[in-house]
């Protein structure tokens, strides 16, 4: 088995949730607390990956990262990077398909700290960064770890948006869903058995020990 993919595929999974959760934290705490008007499209549109096909997101990115299109040709004109049949794509495409499974669970951790330690902080005369780390995240470490989690293992699932945008290139774009599809197409059953093995593990594991851990933190907020 070539384990290439497999690397491929955490690798992605661990800079798509790393990048994630810093842009997602302030994103969380605007949708938390802030008032705006225009809400609901701002949901709407973090939402849309969670309904959309994957093939309809795929399809919409490779248009605007083509340099056929501005924003594709502004980005290897003027940057040198070329979004299209590259890691660096994936990422990118990673962010925003995956950007729902950050922001929500952390948005619900945010909401969920008692508004009576909110208050504390403010009436100790801490402003709101000073509260927005001292009280709401240490608060909120459960659906933090949850979020982080979920987006990596979403991540790690990813089919139809890699295909389209990376293609199939060895050592680059050929991610592990991508080489079980590969090995599936070619009748090759027990080579796609190993590669959906491995990923089938890796994330039951993950998720087993989230959830172990989760439950410890309400058990100890609890007892607290």
């Amino acid at each position: 088995m070539d384990w290439e993919p497999l690397w491929l595929t955490f690798k992605l999974a661990s800079i798509t949730s790393i990048i994630l959760f810093v842009l997602a934290l302030p994103i969380s705490y605007w949708l938390a607390f802030g008032r705006f008007k225009a809400r609901g499209i701002v949901e709407a549109l973090i939402g849309m990956p969670l309904v959309l096909p994957p093939s309809v997101i795929g399809f919409y990115l490779l248009l605007a990262f083509s340099p056929s299109y501005w924003f594709g040709h502004w980005m290897d004109q003027v940057l040198g990077l070329r979004l299209v049949f590259s890691f660096p794509g994936l990422v990118v495409a990673s962010l925003i398909y995956s950007l729902p499974f950050m922001v929500y669970p952390i948005r619900a951790g945010l909401q969920a700290v008692p508004a009576s330690l909110v208050d504390a902080s403010y009436t100790l005369g801490k402003n709101k960064i000073e509260t927005f780390f001292k009280i709401l995240l240490p608060n909120s470490k459960p659906a933090l770890l949850t979020a982080f989690i979920l987006t990596f293992a979403h991540t790690v699932g990813e089919f139809g948006v890699v295909l389209m945008i990376g293609g199939n290139i060895p050592g680059v774009t050929k991610v592990a869903s991508v080489a079980i599809y590969n090995e599936v197409e070619a009748l090759n059953y027990p080579l796609a058995n190993q590669y959906a093995m491995v990923l089938f593990a890796v994330t039951f594991v993950i998720l087993l020990l989230v959830y172990s851990v989760n439950n410890r933190l309400l058990r100890v907020r609890k007892t607290n």
